[in-house]
């Protein structure tokens, strides 16, 4: 699965929120409402050459889809970052978050008990 940049990213979190939309409909959703509409067509359709992207169509208009779930797309992200920034380690990255304060011991708590559930 290849990176997106931050605007694919972003195109895609609309995608997914709306399931299939128009290239209207998805420049209706960016907060940043400067981007003109054949930059977004072109964004979505390198998300389609990267195969994030599917459409159906109806006469020369398109109605895009997401071909990649946000689930797999997370997965992919998540284990990328961890192998680039955290040498492979969950631990690591775990760790990082505790160090930062960014979770709590309850939340850690909670994910010791998913980790207990799944023996």
């Amino acid at each position: 699965m290849e990176k997106l940049t931050n605007k694919e990213e972003e195109i895609m979190r609309i995608l997914w929120q709306l399931k299939a939309a128009f290239v209207k409909e998805v420049i209706a959703e960016i907060p940043d409402a400067g981007l003109h509409y054949n930059t977004v067509s072109t964004i979505i359709r390198n998300l389609e050459e990267k195969g994030y992207v599917g459409h159906k169509a109806y006469g020369k208009t398109h109605q895009y889809h997401p071909l990649v779930s946000k689930e797999e797309y997370r997965k992919q992200f998540m284990n990328m970052a961890t192998k680039k920034f955290f040498d492979s380690s969950y631990k690591s990255v775990v760790s990082f978050f505790a160090r930062e304060e960014k979770i709590s011991a309850a939340e850690l708590r909670e994910i010791l008990d998913i980790i207990e559930k799944k023996k």
